[in-house]
């Protein structure tokens, strides 16, 4: 039972960096992005309009936070250094990760963007017109390509977030009858997976636990189910409804996606059909999933299989997608996934095209009509002989009929 990385990950992750780094002509590489930091660190926290700053050079990691984040950064064990602005806008954060950056001595990075992100309203500048320092800047996404493929560990953690996943959504089942609230439903299911979950793990269960708790369970209902990313509407549960279910779990930082296709009593004629072909094109999804396939070609089987029977019109995204500390990462699971590392401005390239050992993926094909949506989602890790059901709640009719 895994429930945190261990301190290697990252030793091996900023290796990788530092080879990097070492192959450029840049002094050092910088990240902006929160994901990006807590991949390579550890420390992980809320992108918010307060800056933070990520540098790593031959011999020193170093970190600009906002005064609020001081006594969090500093006992990361990956982090050598940690400077600190008072807030935003009166404490210029990009001044104070340039003077930083000066006086490790660097005059040049690779940045996985030139600034941070507008996000909550910041609007600063970008780190190139910073007065503190004369930086020469380029471009990477080191980390972005680095996160496509899993370690063990991290499959483990994904592994560790199915098994509680599934219990919530067991309890979602449960709980579902007509009648009842959907946001009730969700609230009591995440709520009980979570307490089972943190009795069940105890201290082995590191990461910060917010007040809705590590399990969410919960779905789309009524007429928000035809839209791919409908809402829960303020309509209790009748007979003869479609529900599309949704769970997950959060694993140190790692999530898994588990989505079914559920309905309210006995369905009709119609939905069995459309129930069914979508079962089938998941069915094929999977078969087609392995080392060295085409991610492309999986995605075209389906839109094949949708052809022949009448309903591609009804389909409205691809397949699926990689998983792990984001809920959507490349590579994906889409017709032009080829073609899009072909392009001259992705730095992608033919290998980049298949699926690789590590590669953990949602497997989610779905049918819309103007009335309900059909989808089921599982979450695949790719192995180096074939791949593993990370989720295991049954797909069946009868299994997602409430009775």
């Amino acid at each position: 039972m895994f429930t945190e990385l261990p301190r290697s990950e990252f030793d091996e992750r900023l290796a990788a960096i530092r080879e990097r780094i070492a192959e450029s002509d840049a002094d050092a590489g910088v990240w902006f992005g929160a994901t990006s930091i807590e991949y390579l660190t550890g420390f992980d926290h809320i992108q918010t309009e307060r800056p933070v700053v990520l540098a790593v050079t031959e011999d020193t990691v170093g970190i600009t936070v906002p005064r609020l984040e001081v006594e969090r950064a500093e006992p990361v064990a990956h982090i050598d250094r940690v400077d600190h602005y008072f807030d935003y806008p009166g404490g210029e954060p990009i001044e104070t990760a340039a003077e930083m950056l000066d006086s490790l001595g660097v005059d040049s990075v690779l940045a996985d963007s030139d600034g941070a992100p507008g996000v909550m309203g910041y609007q600063g500048p970008a780190l190139s017109e910073a007065d503190a320092a004369d930086i020469d800047i380029d471009t990477q996404d080191w980390v972005g390509r680095m996160r496509w493929a899993k370690s063990d560990a991290e499959v483990d953690l994904i592994r560790e977030s199915a098994r509680w996943a599934n219990l919530g959504h067991r309890y979602l089942a449960e709980y579902t009858a007509p009648g009842a609230h959907p946001t009730t439903v969700s609230q009591r299911a995440s709520m009980e997976a979570s307490r089972a979950m943190l009795d069940t793990l105890g201290d082995r269960y590191v990461e910060r636990v917010r007040g809705d708790g590590p399990v969410h369970a919960g779905y789309i209902s009524a007429e928000e189910t035809s839209l791919p990313h409908g809402h829960t509407p303020n309509q209790r549960l009748e007979v003869g409804d479609v529900i599309i279910t949704g769970a997950t779990a959060n694993v140190d930082g790692y999530v898994s996606e588990l989505e079914r296709t559920m309905f309210v009593g006995d369905s009709s004629d119609e939905q069995e059909y459309y129930f069914e072909l979508m079962l089938e094109a998941q069915t094929i999804a999977i078969e087609a999933l392995g080392p060295g396939v085409e991610l492309s070609s999986v995605d075209s089987e389906v839109a094949d299989f949708f052809e022949e029977q009448g309903v591609a019109d009804l389909a409205q995204h691809h397949v699926g997608h990689n998983i792990g500390l984001g809920a959507h990462e490349p590579p994906y699971i889409d017709r032009g996934w080829a073609a899009h590392c072909e392009r001259d401005d992705t730095n992608y390239d033919a290998d980049d095209a298949v699926m690789e050992p590590g590669h953990v993926y949602t497997i989610e094909p779905g049918l819309y009509t103007e009335d309900e949506g059909y989808r089921h989602s599982d979450t695949i890790a790719i192995t180096d002989d074939g791949i593993e059901w990370l989720t295991y709640f049954p797909r069946d009719l009868e299994s997602n009929t409430i009775r």
